[in-house]
């Protein structure tokens, strides 16, 4: 006979530890949230902050790096929780589930292929927790105001290029328009419970990231106020006073925490099949009464098409509406066939996977000599190349925290090459000081036909 390989004892201790309780399904559920700063919390808030039913005893943190080994701080985790509840890294999963005696696993964060979520599903099932997909439903805000959502079905579609356009011709209709964002609360969390942005020098006061910046800062330079944070029952509450309609700007490919009147989800044809295969974006494209289909001027015909026989598979009552991305830069002919450093959205091509960014697009249009990015990075975005080793030519933006900010300067000063061209939605210039100029990329929606301005105008009635 074979021999008998050996059960691990942490899968042995936990069947003992079920077996010996008397009404499992009766006692209090030991939870554990699985996160990126951000859709974790808002979980939390919504469903287990003052829930007696659960006890949340831990959040594992992921994707984001700078955010484990803090506190969800008492201030905001309610009467229950008066020491707040510990973030750890989500590398230590296993052994956490075994040292905290966890029954439920909850995931919390966007932009996974399906293959990662079941595989996080499948390590919790073993150590002997259950695996949780909550519907996004479950977490919705009423607003009392009306409410339109952008979202996507992966990080770099254009979600920020709607919101703006939507933004933007709301106003043109009389309307009083407030931006809320989805969270990226990188910083210290009791400080950060509800933020209003409405000038550029907010970005400072609270000590924005880069990736934040990207997101509000083109926004503000619009006339916008932005709200972020971390607690969207305050949020919500403190921009209805300024706004007639709402506009939920989504972050990756993630469900929005407000229930949306009208919800627009973003498509790509660059990353055709995608809008199939990642969670959750699968989930808000079914979700959608508008599903935009966007950079149709940079993609082919077949890829167009496999993504419109995808989305209308999936949500056949969802009207379509094709749009291209157009890229433009001030002063664009100084970097003709000159050699230009390519510095683009960083959550767009390192997790997002795009193959390519508006600054590559620009930089073809004027014939420029591509200087490859990778040989110069220096500390934590060498790191990044590392992580990411498809990427060689462009620049990831990550500035999660000071270090990365000043290595990102570093690199760009290494570069030999006479510009920086520049597809990050921030502006670095006020960040860093630079040893060559770096030209601005805008990237701006242009919808083919006037379908979704006419959805808006009959919205805004």
């Amino acid at each position: 006979m074979p021999d008998v390989l050996p059960v691990k004892p942490i899968f042995i201790k936990r069947c003992i530890s079920s077996l010996r309780s008397d009404d499992w399904l009766a006692a209090k559920k030991r939870v554990l949230i699985l996160g990126a700063a951000g859709r974790d919390f808002h979980n939390f808030n919504m469903l287990f902050r003052d829930n007696p039913e659960y006890s949340v005893v831990a959040f594992t943190a992921n994707q984001i790096p700078y955010i484990s080994d803090r506190t969800y701080p008492p201030e905001l985790s309610g009467a229950l929780y008066k020491k707040g509840i510990r973030i750890y890294d989500e590398s230590e999963l296993t052994e956490l589930i075994e040292k905290l005696n966890v029954d439920i696993c909850i995931m919390a964060y966007s932009d996974l292929p399906y293959a990662d979520v079941m595989e996080k599903a499948s390590i919790c099932n073993a150590a002997g927790a259950d695996f949780w997909i909550l519907s996004p439903v479950h977490t919705m805000i009423k607003s009392s105001k009306p409410l339109i959502a952008v979202c996507a079905v992966r990080t770099g579609c254009g979600k920020s290029q709607v919101s703006r356009y939507v933004a933007k011709a709301l106003r043109k209709m009389g309307k009083r328009v407030v931006v809320i964002r989805h969270p990226m609360p990188y910083g210290i969390l009791k400080d950060q419970a509800v933020e209003r942005f409405e000038t550029l020098e907010d970005l400072d006061r609270y000590k924005t990231t880069i990736e934040e910046r990207e997101d509000y800062e083109p926004h503000i330079r619009n006339g916008f106020i932005v709200y972020a944070g971390v607690d969207y029952g305050r949020i919500i509450k403190q921009a209805e006073k300024e706004a007639d309609i709402i506009i939920w700007d989504g972050g990756n490919n993630d469900a929005p925490f407000y229930r949306p009147d009208l919800m627009i989800t973003v498509a790509d044809p660059l990353r055709a099949g995608n809008e199939l295969n990642y969670y959750p974006g699968e989930t808000v494209a079914r979700m959608a009464d508008i599903l935009i289909i966007n950079k149709v001027n940079s993609a082919n015909k077949k890829d167009i098409g496999r993504v419109v026989e995808d989305l209308k598979k999936i949500n056949p009552s969802a009207e379509i509406v094709f749009a291209d991305s157009v890229v433009s830069a001030k002063d664009a002919d100084r970097i003709k066939g000159k050699r230009v450093l390519l510095i683009e959205d960083g959550p767009t091509i390192t997790h997002g996977n795009m193959p390519f960014g508006a600054a590559t697009v620009l930089a073809k249009k004027y014939n420029c000599k591509i200087v490859e990015a990778k040989p110069f990075a220096v500390g934590e975005i060498k790191k990044t190349f590392d992580k990411y080793p498809k990427l060689r030519y462009e620049l990831p933006a990550v500035g999660y925290s000071k270090r990365e900010i000043e290595d990102l300067r570093t690199t760009i000063n290494r570069a030999k090459s006479d510009f920086a061209v520049s597809a990050t939605p921030t502006d670095l210039n006020r960040l860093m000081k630079v040893n060559k100029p770096i030209i601005q990329v805008n990237y701006e929606l242009a919808p083919r036909g006037t379908r979704l301005d006419s959805v808006l105008k009959a919205f805004s009635k």
